[in-house]
């Protein structure tokens, strides 16, 4: 979004929340010939919503890399959208602006666990290592700092987080004026030590399956710890549970980065939803839970032994 806003900036109503906020478009108020941008929620989980804003007559110009389902044709809707494995939003809007602000998206690739491509935007900008790892922790913290079964569990609220940066053109700048990101950082190092003296509850050669105590401290670390877990072992799908005090459960999922597909499927099997590498469900009811690790067990091996893309779909 900020990519978007430094390139064409106007004064506007932002509307987000936590990462498992994923329903934003329910809480927009537009009137006909308004524009709303939506970037990095899926089109599937907001189809309803859409579907009434352009109805309405509100443009609305979509960006994200999540599940679509199908895509409404309206003349209202300018959608960007691509599920690939390998990619996310922050990199959608840079093709889309021609590089213009790739700091960010560099920073944005970094956040979204995916260092490869990350790397490859940044030697493209002629960044140098030092400041190429400044923005992976930025990344990083941005994407653990959404994380929270409520606004009390983060350490900065992301609508404060987005208003600091969004009076920065260059990340790098911002790095180094924001006191608040070395309280993240922080936080995100304690709480990481926390979660890998975690064992896991299932092991096996295919996956990795971890729970997670109803602590805030887990709340804010199930997604940077996931995301760690992928990159440590690659060719191994890792799911994080935490348990939410209503008795449902948080589950972040990450395929095997060597075969980054099926996590958005399973995920939405159990109401959740997702990308092909990386998927969550943000309330699976306790008595699915059992049913959720059979399924994840069952279709995660299927694909693991069709690491060549042969196997299920």
């Amino acid at each position: 979004m900020h990519q978007l806003r430094l390139a064409h900036p106007h004064r506007a109503t932002l509307v987000t929340g936590l990462k498992q906020d994923v329903a934003l478009l329910e809480r927009v108020t537009a009137r006909p010939g308004d524009h709303v941008t939506v970037t990095d929620v899926s089109m599937h989980a907001n189809i309803a919503a859409l579907e009434c804003l352009l109805a309405r007559g509100v443009t609305v110009e979509y960006f994200d890399h999540h599940h679509a389902g199908p895509i409404p044709r309206h003349p209202l809707l300018h959608a960007n959208i691509d599920p690939a494995a390998d990619t996310c939003t922050s990199m959608i809007v840079d093709t889309q602006l021609g590089g213009r602000f790739r700091r960010w998206a560099v920073a944005g690739a970094f956040g979204d666990n995916l260092a490869a491509r990350a790397r490859r935007l940044a030697s493209q900008c002629g960044l140098g290592p030092t400041d190429t790892t400044r923005l992976q922790e930025l990344g990083e913290n941005v994407n653990y700092n959404a994380y929270g079964d409520d606004e009390r569990d983060v350490l900065v609220p992301p609508a404060d987080l987005y208003a600091a940066l969004s009076k920065y053109g260059d990340p790098l700048e911002f790095i180094g004026d924001c006191p608040e990101l070395a309280l993240i950082a922080h936080a995100r190092r304690q709480d990481m030590e926390r979660a890998c003296a975690t064992r896991p509850f299932v092991s096996t050669a295919h996956a990795a399956i971890y729970r997670l105590p109803d602590t805030p401290w887990a709340s804010r670390v199930r997604g940077a710890f996931a995301n760690w877990l992928a990159t440590t072992a690659p060719d191994r799908a890792n799911i994080v549970a935490k348990h939410k005090k209503d008795g449902a459960w948080h589950v972040s999922v990450r395929a095997p980065l060597s075969a980054a597909y099926g996590a958005d499927r399973l995920c939405r099997h159990f109401g959740g939803d997702g990308r092909a590498g990386a998927a969550a469900i943000s309330g699976l009811p306790d008595h699915r839970f059992d049913a959720f690790i059979t399924a994840c067990l069952r279709g995660l091996k299927s694909e693991g032994e069709h690491s060549d893309g042969s196997g299920p779909r």
